[in-house]
């Protein structure tokens, strides 16, 4: 947290800091009536549109570690990750509203890299920030948004709409965000280990220079910006638009590959085969699974936290979406008695499970 500079949330108080994140905000969308201000935000939508609502709730230590999670990255990832929710409905998001409950150890400046983060990514995508709400908090910080947006009636995306021999796409590549967590968690353990061991020998020196001493990420960008600032495919949704195709089903890759082609499949009642071969991967994901003696396949079917765009088209589409930048066919839908295949690189077949990302899990 924020040492130098420091001003207590105390000396402004609940309603003061919450006017002090955003006065500056200018409202774009023309469905705004009013934002922040009052006990709550207006909107108004034209006929004909549906609204979209979704939220998740980030919590320190289950979400996040701020031992390597800046706080205008998690602010930036926090809005991300709701923006993702939107656009996996075929939607175009509009409004966000932003709790947060905080403890003492958090200052005015965190919470103003927080906020610019949060601001960076809806100026990004042109989302407005209406509301929202703080309080304290005695177990770490909680992060609660809020997304909201808008469809036209006939062009919303569920994941129950996928049909037998529809075409399995993904956009970008997968892997990489869990690649990132990997290394990140990974220097986290030596620093931890260093730290203990100058604690041991009573030298405070080494443990200063420690808190001094940053890691060596060369050559591993990717997968850092992949963990701390993925990016909501706003691109991907534009252009399958522009090609005039419109997804059968549609769901973001936040818990994993397998996890949500799953998801497709039992809501739609459908089968499904995805090809080893075609599962799009960067360069460095796969040279940090071999340093961590992981299989690479593994990481991008299990990984999560991709924000990229999982869906299934008409074959009669496949020339036109084969065409479209960064999306690649991984495989199709079948009939439900076929269930859920994985086909190896050599032609072995194995069953998909739901092995990714689950907080609750026991």
């Amino acid at each position: 947290m924020q040492e130098t500079n420091r001003t207590e949330i105390s000396t402004l108080g609940e309603f003061g800091l919450i006017k002090h994140l955003t006065e500056n905000i200018r409202l774009k969308n023309s469905s705004t009536r009013y934002g922040v201000g009052d006990d709550c935000a207006v909107m108004e939508y034209p006929a004909g549109k549906q609204v979209l609502v979704t939220n998740d709730l980030l919590m320190e230590g289950i979400h996040f570690d701020l031992t390597y999670v800046p706080m205008k990255h998690l602010g930036y990832k926090a809005a991300m990750v709701n923006l993702s929710d939107i656009y996996a409905m075929n939607g175009t998001p509009r409004q966000m509203v932003v709790s947060i409950a905080l403890g003492k150890r958090f200052c005015v400046e965190d919470m103003e890299a927080f906020y610019d983060g949060l601001k960076m990514a809806c100026e990004a995508h042109e989302v407005d920030i209406v509301g929202g709400d703080t309080t304290s908090s005695l177990t770490g910080l909680a992060i609660s948004i809020t997304c909201i947006g808008e469809a036209d009636k006939d062009k919303v995306v569920y994941r129950n709409g996928a049909k037998e021999t529809d075409l399995i796409c993904v956009s970008g590549d997968l892997g990489a965000a869990y690649m990132g967590l990997q290394l990140l968690e990974r220097e986290k353990a030596v620093f931890n280990q260093q730290l203990q061991e100058a604690h041991r020998n009573e030298n405070s020196k080494t443990a200063e220079g420690l808190y001094e001493a940053q890691p060596d990420f060369s050559g591993k960008e990717y997968l850092l910006e992949r963990q701390l600032k993925p990016e909501a495919r706003r691109d991907i949704v534009q252009a399958l638009s522009a090609a005039n195709i419109r997804p059968t089903s549609m769901i973001d890759i936040s818990d994993g590959l397998s996890s949500e082609l799953l998801h497709i499949c039992t809501q739609s009642g459908v089968g499904c085969r995805i090809y080893e071969e075609h599962i799009p991967l960067d360069y460095q994901t796969a040279v940090m699974a071999e340093e961590l003696n992981m299989n690479v396949t593994t990481c991008a079917l299990n990984g999560g936290e991709d924000y990229e765009l999982l869906f299934t088209v008409p074959i009669a589409d496949h020339e036109k979406v084969s065409q479209i930048k960064d999306i690649k066919i991984i495989g199709h839908i079948t009939k439900a008695d076929l269930g859920y295949a994985l086909i190896s690189r050599d032609g072995q077949e194995f069953g998909l499970k739901a092995q990714g990302w689950n907080p609750l899990k026991g």
